[in-house]
């Protein structure tokens, strides 16, 4: 392995994964062109890098950063998705777009991931597939903090409302006895 592109393939595996909080294999036959041009735009949109390499060079530059447990998922047709950001990412935008362009195909069909330290299994990938993006979950919990208030401001303005109406009244009572 002396050869200066193969030493360069695996600096630059290296370089697109290290750091990263969210790595998934990816079985990738039966896919054309235009649908992997298709799930790259996607995969860039969603900050996630999605490419092809050997298996080979893939195995060493996980090695290279500790990965060691991908190995055995590192045969066959590879592609890898990987978010720096993300946790959920990868697994999300393969899953979605399986759902909106390879409706009646098995493509794409996850082997195995690694996030945070883990390794996650078909099942697991799935399961993080359906979760909502980060942005969307603070959003939910922030729904969630503000309904309280939300409800208190409610009852407020509403005792407030019958006391102004009380009030209304008895003048409107007043007017009338004059």
């Amino acid at each position: 392995m002396h050869q200066p592109y193969k030493v360069e393939e695996i600096k630059q595996i290296k370089e697109r994964v290290e750091g990263a909080k969210a790595i998934v294999l990816v079985d990738y036959k039966g896919i054309n062109i235009e649908e992997v041009n298709s799930l790259r735009g996607r995969m860039r949109n969603a900050r996630v890098d999605y490419f092809v390499s050997k298996n080979t060079f893939i195995k060493i530059a996980l090695n290279d950063l500790g990965i060691t447990a991908l190995d055995e998922y590192l045969i066959g047709p590879t592609a890898v998705a990987v978010s720096l950001e993300d946790e959920v990412a990868p697994a999300r935008e393969l899953a979605n777009f399986k759902k909106a362009e390879m409706k009646d195909k098995a493509f794409p069909t996850f082997k195995a991931g690694f996030i945070s330290g883990s390794v996650i299994n078909v099942e697991g990938l799935k399961q993080f597939a359906d979760l909502p993006s980060k942005e969307q979950l603070l959003s939910m919990v922030l729904q969630g903090l503000n309904a309280p208030i939300s409800g208190l401001v409610g009852a407020l303005s509403g005792v407030l409302r019958k006391f102004v109406y009380a009030i209304d009244a008895i003048a409107q009572k007043q007017d009338e006895e004059k």
